[in-house]
């Protein structure tokens, strides 16, 4: 009997130790495993919208995004024209998510009274612990200028389309850091004269740098490889700050191009920045979740 206890007694004490180690082993395999899982990477910027380009950035299935940007004139105008404030152009945009790699939009500028339309499509996803070290984003889009012609000269409808092609390459090195670049073709079915190309090739790259967990700073720039236009024309370049506040993205940003689609601001940027042709700009982003 008596060693019949102390073998019960022995087994109490041993089956509680043995317990604790198999859940020591357990807990040591899942943090192991967590360890080695792989993270798709969110955030690299916090807007579809850098300034005026796009970023890699999709929304979440059923995600409707409205967009108000505005430009104004030239600081470089001076105060009887307010430094710029008395003139305005203006873009009204809705994107749409109809999956979260897949985003449709359609938009609405003051300047040349022009209607612009995109599709987006999230090739690739950078990810963390192994997999892709970038993210890759595909973006078509095409855009119309219904504006009056001059009198005297008859416009077809094809002659007012343009039409785009860009892809989004970017990686996010840290928390607060990411860079984007971006090589574009833009199709123009009419130009200002015979020496313009109809196709305009660019190399863009554009970056933030995150200040607090709400503030950033971004640029943007558009490298025109083979613009030969006779007019004076620039390439565009931008800098700026988003700032977050729950559901409201507010960018505030100066740059040397008015435009807000891709047909202008790549290919009929005027101003010289480094001249004090800067326009004070800024775009409102407000989420809605509808499905």
């Amino acid at each position: 009997m008596k060693k019949c206890k102390v073998h019960t007694l022995v087994l109490c004490l041993i089956l509680p130790m043995m317990h604790n180690v198999c859940l020591a082993q357990e807990s040591m395999l899942e943090q192991l495993l967590e360890d080695n899982k792989s993270y798709k990477t969110s955030g690299t910027f916090k807007s579809a919208r850098i300034i005026n380009g796009h970023s890699v950035e999709t929304r979440n299935s059923g995600v409707l995004e409205l967009i108000i940007g505005h430009r104004f004139g030239r600081v470089n105008s001076g105060i009887k024209n307010f430094f710029g404030l008395d003139e305005a152009w203006i873009r009204l945009g809705l994107d749409y998510a109809i999956s979260d790699g897949f985003t449709i939009g359609i938009g609405r500028s003051s300047f040349q009274k022009t209607y612009d339309g995109f599709a987006k499509f999230k090739l690739l996803n950078q990810h963390q612990g192994g997999g892709s070290p970038i993210t890759i984003t595909g973006l078509l889009s095409a855009a119309i200028n219904t504006q009056e012609p001059p009198a005297g000269l008859d416009l077809e409808f094809k002659h007012k389309l343009a039409y785009v092609a860009e892809l989004l390459i970017a990686r996010k090195f840290s928390e607060g850091f990411s860079l984007q670049f971006m090589p574009v073709w833009v199709h123009r079915n009419l130009v200002a004269s015979p020496q313009e190309q109809n196709d305009l090739f660019a190399l863009g790259l554009a970056g933030r740098q995150k200040i607090t967990s709400r503030t950033a700073f971004t640029f943007e720039y558009y490298l025109q490889l083979n613009n030969s236009t006779p007019f004076q024309n620039h390439n565009s370049l931008g800098i700026g700050v988003d700032i977050e506040t729950g559901g409201h993205v507010f960018q505030l940003h100066f740059t040397n191009a008015r435009a807000m689609i891709e047909k202008e601001f790549i290919a009929n940027t005027t101003g010289d920045f480094w001249k004090g042709d800067i326009h004070f700009g800024f775009n409102v982003i407000r989420v809605f979740q509808v499905r």
